[in-house]
């Protein structure tokens, strides 16, 4: 069980991320291809990254040679440039002490690469940064619109939720296991027992997309307590439609319209499409409203319902350049 003691300054203090994490994203994702026990829900994604991982991200793997990872990969900037900034200026007696803490009892030496990182060695960093920079373009780049959406939606519904109910019933909704008894935030799907004490820290709640199971804390120094916390069924997200007509295209439209559009090879409703793409309903009624100004798109209501279909036009845009056959689930 995790405790998490707070104080009436920290009730002050809790924020929710407003936009999503590159790294940290990338850290879950990894973590979770690296997970064994969850082979046949993860099990076709999983071979999937890997197959996607070039050799270029290969070097993030030798930080985490066990099932610990050095705490200086914690990073909770929505920019990714400037997360790699920040792991860059950790400073060196945290790196040497972190790397010594996972290499511990570790039967595999660590390569020649990290001793250098341990050295503080610029080309070693260098190395590193390559390194998550190709693990982010592989892993999470093609479906970073789509995280986008669903972190905006989670904002939303924990935005409500406080506006509505007040923060307690916000923390206490915020994963299935999650209790809030008084001054202390518990979550009881773990068995390691720990005790936080927050004293005047305050927390920031960050969703995730590609992890079920547990929240990850991470404390750092001087910041507050960091929460990431599993959004949704912890599914990994689909794979968006390969191929450089696609690439192309979704360059021009934006991934989540395109997706929308190849959807739309069948009549659906906004709820539908909503479900569908795991995105809000605003979130398609936004982009279904550009579809339908651009002429690619038809909307017309049916009840209580709104109809979508795609246009003439729509079909000739995505078809051109792709293979027959039916528009990908």
């Amino acid at each position: 069980m995790i405790r998490i003691h707070f104080t009436a300054a920290d009730f002050a203090r809790v924020r929710f991320a407003p936009r999503p994490a590159p790294l940290q994203e990338l850290n879950v994702a990894l973590g979770t291809m690296c997970r064994r026990d969850a082979a046949p829900l993860f099990g076709r994604w999983r071979q999937r990254t890997l197959r996607a991982l070039p050799p270029a991200a290969e070097p993030f793997g030798d930080q985490v040679p066990g099932l610990r990872a050095p705490r200086f990969l914690d990073q909770f900037g929505d920019d990714l440039a400037e997360g790699l900034e920040s792991v860059r200026a950790t400073g060196p007696e945290v790196v040497r002490a972190e790397i010594e803490r996972v290499y511990a009892g570790q039967r595999t030496p660590a390569p020649r690469w990290v001793h250098g990182l341990h050295r503080g060695d610029a080309d070693a960093w260098r190395l590193l940064s390559r390194a998550r920079g190709a693990a982010f373009d592989a892993v999470l780049r093609p479906v970073w619109p789509l995280i986008q959406d669903l972190h905006h939606t989670e904002f939303t519904r924990h935005a409500l939720t406080v506006a509505e109910h007040g923060l307690g019933a916000a923390l206490s909704t915020l994963t299935p296991d999650a209790r809030l008894h008084h001054d202390v935030w518990e979550f009881t799907s773990t068995a390691a027992h720990r005790e936080i004490e927050l004293r005047g820290r305050g927390v920031v709640l960050v969703p995730t997309f590609h992890r079920t199971g547990p929240p990850l804390l991470a404390e750092l120094s001087g910041h507050p307590l960091y929460v990431t916390y599993p959004a949704g069924p912890g599914l990994p997200l689909p794979p968006s439609p390969a191929g450089g007509a696609d690439e192309a295209l979704a360059a021009v439209l934006g991934r989540t319209r395109l997706d929308l559009l190849l959807v739309l090879a069948e009549e659906h409703t906004t709820g539908a499409l909503a479900r569908r793409l795991c995105v809000s309903n605003a979130t398609v009624s936004a982009h279904t409203s550009a579809l339908r100004g651009a002429g690619l798109i038809t909307t017309e209501r049916a009840g209580r319902a709104v109809l979508h279909r795609r246009t003439p036009l729509g079909t000739l845009l995505v078809q051109r350049g792709r293979p027959a056959g039916p528009p990908p689930v």
